[in-house]
């Protein structure tokens, strides 16, 4: 899918996670219900960092796209290292390591051990990096060109300051869901994570599939291209994608939004 599509797939899947704690008896705080969903977005872009087209290569100049030049050059080394006789040769590492679960669990385990470890300038950094990617992928026609990076990492810079202050308040959300001291912010990595696995199932659902599982093999293949029987798939970018996906997304977001927040 397409970097839109993927940050509101990403927005919509934790909107979902806060009606169904709603709906359980253990409703989130306002502040970590928008913070997760904006961090959800942001980090619905980041498995595409193999990727120099992508829309995460550009949200950061060209400290991204050196970073997805590296990303790219280290995921192909691990695909070639780590193939079986089924998998395909191929000639760079876009859609393999930053693909897969294991790779969405190390990047959100990382982002929690940091945000605790490094206290309040840490969570800001995580905060302002996804508040960026999450305004690239939700507001994609605002933030083309470069002549408006600098307006995006002012705007990220400031929603990340502002949120970090409303979070610090107590019963906002630090602590949320971890309450023992020294256990504030622990649950940052949780939106990472899911974002990154939204991503990947997106993308399963295109012609491409996505290798999800590695590194567990299936068959003769340990990059299996997990997805659905390929008449049911969709090239990125389709009608399938613009029409129907994202106008979905929308509506569930809204509707898990709307149960998280007791509104209905």
């Amino acid at each position: 899918m397409m970097g839109p599509a993927h940050s509101l797939s990403g927005a919509a899947a934790w909107l979902g996670v806060g009606a169904a704690a709603a709906a359980a008896g253990h409703p989130m705080p306002w502040p970590v219900l928008l913070v997760g969903a904006l961090i959800c977005a942001g980090a619905a872009l980041a498995p595409d960092l193999d990727h120099k087209a992508a829309t995460i290569s550009r949200a950061f100049g060209p400290v991204s796209r050196w970073m997805c030049e590296i990303v790219d050059k280290l995921s192909y080394a691990v695909y070639k290292a780590t193939r079986k006789t089924g998998d395909a040769r191929r000639s760079g590492g876009h859609r393999t390591l930053t693909h897969t679960w294991l790779w969405a669990v190390l990047i959100g385990a990382g982002s929690s051990g940091v945000a605790v470890a490094g206290g309040r300038w840490a969570v800001l950094s995580i905060l302002f990096v996804h508040m960026v990617l999450a305004i690239e992928g939700l507001l994609w026609r605002a933030a083309r060109g470069s002549s408006s990076d600098v307006l995006v990492w002012l705007l990220a810079a400031t929603s990340a300051w502002i949120l970090g202050g409303i979070l610090d308040d107590p019963g906002n959300g630090a602590d949320w869901l971890f309450t023992e001291p020294g256990q504030e912010y622990l649950w940052l990595g949780l939106p990472i994570v899911l974002g990154a696995l939204v991503h990947d199932i997106g993308d399963a659902l295109t012609v491409s599939g996505c290798p999800i599982l590695w590194p567990i093999p299936v068959g003769r293949k340990r990059w299996y291209p997990l997805g659905p029987p390929k008449a049911l798939r969709f090239r990125a970018g389709s009608w399938v994608e613009l029409r129907v996906l994202m106008p979905a997304f929308m509506l569930l977001g809204g509707a898990g939004a709307a149960v998280a927040l007791n509104v209905v």
